[in-house]
Formats: C-alpha cells, sequence, structure tokens
C-alpha cells in the first residue's frame, strides 16, 4: 500500500529519464535499504500549465493498482519545490531500448510481452481506468526478463458507458476514434496493443511517415501491410485489434478482454503461470546484477532548483 515517506530518507543515485515535468531518479531507500525509482515533478511548471488535476489524478490511480505486470506506486512526498511518486525500481531498461538493439523481436519475445501488456490492460479496465500512452518506451523490463507497464501521466477512470475527449498519446499509436474527435474510451488501449506487438515483430510501427499529419492520414486509411514471416495468429490478432469499426474491435466485443487473452497466438501461453511468473523469459537483460541500471541510457543530473511555491499558492497541501 503506497504511504507517505520523507524525502531525506532518499539517497539518489542517478537520474534514468525525463518527464515533462522533472526526473525519475533512481535512490536507495535508507531505512530498508532497497532501491527505487522517484518521479521528481515541479509544482510551478505543473500549476503554470494548469496540470494540476492530471497530476492529482496519476496519484490517485496509482495508488489503486497492483499487478505483476505494472509498475507498482510505493509511496509519495513533497516539498517546497516539487512533489514525488516513488515506484518500484524496474532496473532492465525500457523495451524500446532493447528493441531498437534488436531491430525487431522473434515471435516468441513478441507474444510473451504482448500477453503482459493485454493482461496489464485488462487488469486496469477492471478498474475503468484505460492508460492512454502505450508505447516501447513505456514498457520496462525486469532483470528476470519478464514486463511492467509504466507512466500513468495520461491515464484517466472513465466509467461504462461514457466517453472523454483529450487528445493524447504517440502519433503513431493515437486510434482513429481519438483522431476524429469521437470520444473514446477503454478501446483506445486495445487499439494501442495491436500497434505495439506489430512494433515489436516489424520493427517498426504500421502507420510510419516523416510527417504526423502524414502518419495520422494512414490511421484513418488503415491499410496495414504484414511482411511474410508474421506468424498468422499473430496476424489475426493485430487485424482484430487495428479495427477503426468499435462494434468489431477485439477487446469492445462481448467477452471483452478474453476475447484477446484467450487468443490462438497467446494459447502457448496460461496466464495464472504467467502472472506467477513460472515461464523462462525468452529474452533477460544483460545486466550484472538486480541494481544495475546500465540499461536506461545516461542522463545528465541536473542541480537546478525551480522556484519554491509558498503555502498560499500550493494546490498540493494534502499530498
Amino acid at each position: 500500500m503506497a504511504k507517505q515517506v520523507q524525502l531525506q530518507d532518499f539517497e539518489m543515485v542517478r537520474t534514468l529519464g525525463c518527464g515533462s515535468f522533472g526526473r525519475v531518479r533512481f535512490a536507495k531507500y535508507k531505512p530498508d535499504g532497497k532501491y527505487y525509482a522517484v518521479k521528481f515533478m515541479k509544482k510551478h511548471e505543473i500549476i503554470k500549465l494548469k496540470q494540476v488535476d492530471h497530476i492529482n489524478n496519476e496519484k490517485r490511480l496509482m495508488a489503486q493498482i497492483s499487478y505483476p505486470f505494472i509498475v507498482n506506486m510505493m509511496g509519495y512526498a513533497k516539498d517546497d519545490h516539487f512533489v514525488y511518486i516513488i515506484m518500484e525500481c524496474i532496473s532492465g531498461g525500457e523495451l524500446f531500448t532493447h528493441l531498437r538493439r534488436a531491430r525487431k523481436f522473434s515471435d516468441e519475445q513478441s507474444k510473451f510481452y504482448g500477453l503482459q501488456t493485454a493482461a496489464a490492460f485488462a487488469h486496469i479496465h477492471g478498474k475503468n481506468i484505460i492508460h492512454r500512452d502505450l508505447k516501447p518506451e513505456n514498457i520496462l523490463l525486469c532483470p528476470n526478463g519478464y514486463s511492467k507497464l509504466t507512466d500513468f501521466g495520461f491515464a484517466k477512470i472513465v466509467e461504462p458507458g461514457t466517453r472523454t475527449y483529450t487528445l493524447c498519446g504517440t502519433p503513431e499509436y493515437i486510434a482513429p476514434e481519438v483522431l476524429l474527435n469521437k470520444g473514446h474510451g477503454k478501446p483506445v488501449d486495445w487499439w494501442t496493443l495491436g500497434i505495439l506487438v506489430y512494433e515489436m515483430i516489424c520493427g517498426q510501427p504500421p502507420f510510419c511517415d516523416e510527417d504526423p499529419m502524414g502518419i495520422y492520414q494512414k490511421i484513418l486509411a488503415g491499410k496495414v501491410y504484414f511482411p511474410k514471416y508474421f506468424d498468422k495468429n499473430a496476424k489475426s490478432l493485430v487485424k482484430k485489434l487495428l479495427v477503426a469499426d468499435l462494434s468489431k474491435r477485439f477487446g469492445n466485443l462481448k467477452d471483452g478482454a478474453a476475447d484477446i487473452l484467450q487468443s490462438k497466438w497467446f494459447s502457448t501461453y496460461e496466464l495464472p503461470k504467467m502472472e506467477a511468473m513460472e515461464y523462462p523469459a525468452p529474452y533477460k537483460p544483460s545486466m550484472k546484477d538486480d541494481n544495475d541500471v546500465s540499461n536506461f541510457e545516461d542522463i545528465p543530473d541536473s542541480t537546478d532548483m525551480p522556484p519554491k511555491v509558498t503555502a498560499a499558492q500550493d494546490p498540493f497541501l494534502d499530498w
């Protein structure tokens, strides 16, 4: 259960990544000697960009989630300059890094991460949470080769029968209903799963262009080219996910996520065994030990302190 912690109990080791409002740092928690990922978010920037609700939402949603294939939140903190979310540290690096190094993944690897991501979506959808920002950068690898979904910055609760209208996501991963501003819900995540599976197998997403407008036109045209080496069961699943008509898209039919989780391509794995991590992973990141974070890009540390936010202006007093 996520709890409030004292920031002075953390020893910052190095920066793992940069976000829209600050950085994610690898840190040692002195009381238990374990390592965590600490997300620093500048209060001043959040207020200036009118993103207070957005950040409060991220913290609230993450606190509701505990699942093997999702990065779990361990705690939170604040001071005059920042609000912080403390998460378990998934030290094997981004799926993006490993995919770019390999160029493309084997069918087995793609299936392994595809099923874990599908299961993560099924879990959050059961709580009426949609993620809305799947991409290879937002899947992290554990030392044992399993994966976890991260970054709930765009996530939102969408009650059954309602829709949301914010345009968000990475151009290559945006679903047609988001582009057309028709209102969207859980099916957007299933569309992005189709894009991810295709990108893992082929090394690039199905809709590519130098210009975002070109990407959007291709998404709306909906023509997907499958190379010969694409497994026929994987192809069948991707085709059923990349369907513009929501009444026909897998994940949005009467059996919901079961259509995906029990599809023929995934049938070589049993989900309960996968959740218990009983299968040997088809790939493991190269690491010296569980606390080796060398698979993350080296980002120079910043000591710049953002402006202080006074109590009178602070919308995070009850953080």
